[in-house]
């Protein structure tokens, strides 16, 4: 199963490639095209929360049909087509709906392809899994970036970054279909425990989504940030993307670590990673260049530790049976949260950047202790 977990997770660098060095110049992309700040903010959050909201659809059609890999093969075509395909759009309402189409297809395939990685979390460990996975998808979405600020330096083009991307989504749809050769029953049958006759999910599980919904109302998308960072001349057209290496390149080093130790220190390590992490907000909107690439590491960890800790703690909670499903529900609540707050945070930009950095930080901060209920939760039901 490790050779799987390695194999799904170069799938998914190649992946984060394409459409992450995509979004590293989103932002500035819509406003060329005449988008003004609020209508980022919004468009950034309406594609993630029909990102997050068709998973759990998604996973429950993947749970109920046991047909899991034509899910993640279309989930990933549309996901890695529409990216290229945004060197075509003309206006900001076009880009916005290739925005839409690609988080689209990551909705479609994301719960299932958590599903098999918690599959192997017997084996490899539940941390470990994603971990690997989280990472190679950072390492992905480091060198995404770098390849678009390369093209926009060279050839002053947005639309010419997009285009270059298809070599990426090309190489992740290969790559794929490769594992599926190898793996066609990657599944794992597993003991269903206390929870395989039961259909409604534990009261812990619902308390993580809740924190988790904070966390996703506080935490400001890339492109609202690139916006700002253009826009304040903090950093120069060129230097937007690579503050989004920067940021990947934080969560590729420090994913590999967390997903390790999550294993052995679980609830602490992730509240404590998220507690440093939410100290982005301030640097990235109030800080000069260098306390802004330093702000965009702390956002590329905080993101890492969502990513990498949030998942392992619900695979246990849940019947192998309705995994997708929960994994499904879960994002499809952090996403309306995101979107939710993606409006308000954006509203507030034109207004006061000081009650944007107040109402983000006090979000995460808030979240922290529902975490560490829903782990005494998850302790008491498990006696």
């Amino acid at each position: 199963m490790l050779r799987f977990v390695i194999l799904l997770g170069v799938v998914n660098l190649f992946a984060d490639l394409t459409y992450e060095g995509a979004r590293s110049v989103t932002g500035p992309f819509l406003a060329q095209l005449g988008a003004t700040a609020a209508i980022i903010s919004i468009v950034s959050g309406a594609g993630e929360f029909v990102g997050y909201a068709l998973r759990a659809v998604a996973g429950y059609v993947g749970d109920r049909t046991g047909r899991r890999w034509p899910l993640v093969f279309a989930g990933y075509a549309i996901n890695m087509l529409a990216v290229p395909a945004m060197a075509l759009a003309g206006s900001w309402p076009a880009a916005a709906c290739l925005i839409a189409a690609e988080r689209t297809g990551r909705a479609i395939r994301k719960p299932i392809v958590q599903s098999l990685l918690a599959d192997a979390r017997h084996e490899v460990g539940a941390g470990r899994a994603f971990g690997i996975n989280e990472s190679l998808d950072a390492l992905g979405a480091t060198v995404g970036p770098l390849v678009i600020a390369g093209v926009v330096a060279w050839r002053g083009s947005y639309r010419a970054g997009f285009a270059t991307l298809l070599v990426s989504a090309l190489l992740c749809l290969g790559m794929l279909a490769y594992t599926r050769r190898q793996y066609p029953q990657s599944a794992v049958i597993e003991d269903e425990g206390p929870h395989g006759g039961v259909r409604a999910f534990p009261r812990s599980y619902w308390i993580y989504l809740a924190a988790a919904a904070l966390l996703g109302f506080g935490f400001v998308d890339f492109s609202l940030i690139a916006f700002h960072l253009e826009s304040h001349r903090t950093l120069s057209r060129e230097l937007v993307p690579v503050s989004y290496a920067v940021a990947m390149g934080t969560g590729a080093i420090g994913n590999w670590a967390l997903g390790s130790l999550y294993d052995r220190w679980g609830t602490p390590l992730l509240v404590g990673s998220l507690l440093v992490g939410a100290a982005f907000t301030p640097l990235v909107f109030f800080g000069p260049p260098a306390l802004a690439f330093a702000g965009m590491a702390l956002w590329g960890f905080n993101k890492g530790a969502q990513d990498t800790l949030l998942k392992p703690a619900i695979a246990p909670l849940v019947p192998a049976s309705r995994r997708s499903t929960a994994f499904g529900i879960f994002d499809t609540g952090f996403g309306t949260a995101w979107l939710a707050g993606s409006i308000a945070l954006g509203l507030l930009y034109d207004r006061s950047l000081t009650s944007l950095v107040t109402l983000s930080v006090a979000a995460q901060l808030a979240a922290l202790p529902l975490f560490v209920i829903a782990q005494r939760s998850a302790a008491r039901q498990r006696r």
